[in-house]
């Protein structure tokens, strides 16, 4: 079992290489937004809609390690400066390290520039329906980025399997072709 998390800010593209890395390995793709954009149509973003998100999550995340699968992709965004994302991240890589899974951590980062672009293309839209408000959209990826710290800073993560990628200039497919090789996916 197999347990990649693939973080970067907003709009950097970690959905589009999940899904390429999806097509050329066994790993299933299970992207933030498949929890947001069920709950948020019944809750809208509050206090609520984010616990059972949290709460979805883990449950998927507990029966999937147990599972026969090879492995997931688990897409998010990491607030570096949250106490809470840690423990998030603390907890999701418990459950699958106590079934025996192997973690990989894949950093995404771009410059604000490109994912100004990328919040705004076809797949984004199509897969991400609370993505379809364009300035709302915007306006939240401008305003994470003066409260929230969305890309790690030099040795904070520890962890033995970590990639990080500049892919301002890079294909989803280039990336996602990258990371297989990286960790013999």
């Amino acid at each position: 079992m197999k347990c990649l998390l693939l973080f970067g800010p907003q709009a950097v593209g970690k959905m589009t290489v999940g899904q390429e890395l999806a097509k050329i390995t066994e790993l299933k793709l299970f992207h933030n937004h498949m929890t947001i954009d069920l709950l948020e149509p019944l809750f809208g973003f509050s206090p609520e809609m984010w616990r059972l998100t949290t709460l979805f999550r883990e449950e998927v995340f507990k029966a999937f390690a147990q599972g026969e699968q090879y492995g997931m992709i688990f897409t998010f965004v990491w607030a570096f400066n949250q106490e809470t994302d840690w423990e998030f991240v603390e907890k999701i890589t418990r459950i699958f390290r106590s079934e025996g899974a192997d973690i990989y951590f894949v950093e995404l980062e771009a410059n604000v520039e490109e994912r100004l672009k990328r919040n705004q293309t076809p797949n984004r839209l199509e897969q991400k329906p609370t993505k379809r408000n364009i300035k709302q959209s915007e306006e939240n990826l401008l305003s994470s980025m003066e409260t929230h710290r969305l890309n790690s800073e030099a040795g904070e993560i520890k962890e033995e399997n970590y990639l990080r990628v500049d892919n301002t200039k890079l294909s989803a497919t280039e990336v996602a072709k990258m990371i297989q090789q990286r960790f013999y996916l």
